[in-house]
């Protein structure tokens, strides 16, 4: 399985209005990651991605591409302690 990476991370760039936050719980589920993603009223992206690192980097590589029509500019991580509840899920916006 290995390490468990939990990583706070966010997004920048058009990624408001294009499905982004539903497309990134579909690929974290396939992943089998763990975690949460919403908006913020900045226009950025948060998510909070929890699992292997290996998983955890697929998700990473995947957040640059996202769905058709977004426009991904920069995207930022730190490595955090802090644990989510099991699943993937969508949060309101913040």
């Amino acid at each position: 399985m290995g390490k468990i990476l939990t990583l706070h991370v966010f997004v920048s760039g058009k990624v408001q209005g294009v499905w982004y936050r539903g497309w990134t719980v579909k690929e974290a589920a396939k992943l089998n990651l763990n975690g949460w993603v919403r908006n913020l009223l900045d226009g950025r992206v948060e998510l909070l991605i929890s699992g292997p690192g290996v998983a955890v980097g697929k998700l990473i590589k995947l957040l640059w591409e996202g769905p058709t029509g977004a426009v991904v500019t920069e995207v930022t991580t730190e490595t955090v302690e802090e644990k989510p509840e099991s699943g993937f899920v969508q949060l309101s916006t913040k």
